[in-house]
């Protein structure tokens, strides 16, 4: 499998991207997507290039993963101060994002008053609805029961709820699934019989011209299978999308931007709102990076903004932060 990655392991564009559905990594970008599942993207923060009647901006959302509400660290005391921050960015947009995607890891240990804080927090967004997806942080040591009780009504009511569900938004299919509440050997993460056969319904009466937007916790594709970033059963779910003209998939877990373009499917994962993870294989585990200057810990954070858009345009590898 032939893997570009670029954000903060290098500055490279992805060539392929540039004729394909996406082709940019990096955190606090906008993302414009096309009604045939085109995405451009600009700098967060940086004006919209002028709308004309075939290449018109039609809705926004963002993109925030591992706030690890509750860590507590030299590298990063307050990850509450950090994700107010990444809120008021999200407030400062000039156009207001249709929603909110969050990757999973709201939480560090599970604990209500921590999810108390992420729920709190988010209704302080002026973004929408906010959809979740878990994180193992959020899952381990009841099986994820005080997850589903709070977010999982979109896959049933109440704590025997499936926390995986579709949803529909202006043309584009988005579908998030769950990878954490059966993690494997190393971590990996698992999606499951049950899920699977699930995605493969939902997706049945789908045209392939329909733009289609993965969310997810652990990435879809491997990153680094030894420390568990990948998803062990993750090709059957690919092979369900393969049929589709555009397909884009969100992942947090790893902390740090990385993205790849296969065929008609972007993979791309974001950064964290609370501590920056060592790059793949260059530290003896994966965890918070340690001796972090202080000035730099903003520079390893940040946010994803995706704007929904009528035509595509020129295409741009930005990576802006929290800083």
């Amino acid at each position: 499998m032939n893997e570009e990655r670029v954000g903060q392991f290098g500055d490279g564009v992805d060539r392929r991207g540039f004729l394909k559905c996406m082709a940019w990594a990096g955190t606090g970008v906008v993302w414009s997507m096309g009604s045939g599942g085109i995405l451009t993207s600009r700098a967060f923060g940086g004006e919209p290039a002028a709308t004309t009647e075939s290449a018109r901006e039609a809705f926004s959302f963002v993109q925030i993963s591992d706030s690890h509400i509750g860590f507590n660290k030299p590298v990063n005391a307050d990850v509450t101060g950090t994700l107010k921050l990444t809120i008021d960015r999200i407030n400062a947009m000039k156009k207001r994002p249709e929603m909110i995607l969050h990757t999973g890891d709201l939480t560090h240990l599970s604990k209500p008053a921590e999810f108390d804080t992420v729920q709190q927090l988010l209704r302080g967004a002026g973004a929408g609805e906010t959809f979740y997806v878990p994180g193992e942080h959020d899952v381990f040591g009841d099986d994820g029961k005080l997850y589903r009780e709070r977010f999982a009504a979109r896959g049933g009511a109440g704590a025997n709820a499936n926390p995986w569900y579709s949803f529909d938004l202006k043309g584009v299919h988005f579908v998030g699934l769950v990878n954490v509440m059966n993690l494997q050997q190393n971590g990996l993460g698992k999606l499951g019989d049950d899920q699977l056969e699930w995605l493969k319904k939902d997706l049945a009466d789908r045209t392939s011209s329909t733009p289609i937007v993965v969310f997810a916790h652990v990435p879809l594709w491997s990153i680094y299978p030894q420390w568990g970033w990948g998803t062990q059963d993750s090709e059957r779910a690919l092979a369900y999308l393969k049929r589709f003209g555009c397909v884009t998939v969100l992942n947090g877990h790893i902390h740090q931007v990385l993205q790849k373009v296969e065929g008609n499917i972007t993979f791309h994962t974001a950064r964290s709102t609370a501590f920056p993870q060592p790059e793949p294989g260059k530290a003896d585990s994966p965890g918070p990076l340690k001796n972090v200057p202080a000035d730099m810990l903003k520079k390893m954070l940040g946010l994803t903004t995706v704007n929904y858009a009528e035509n595509a345009g020129a295409l741009a590898i930005v990576d802006a932060t929290l800083e």
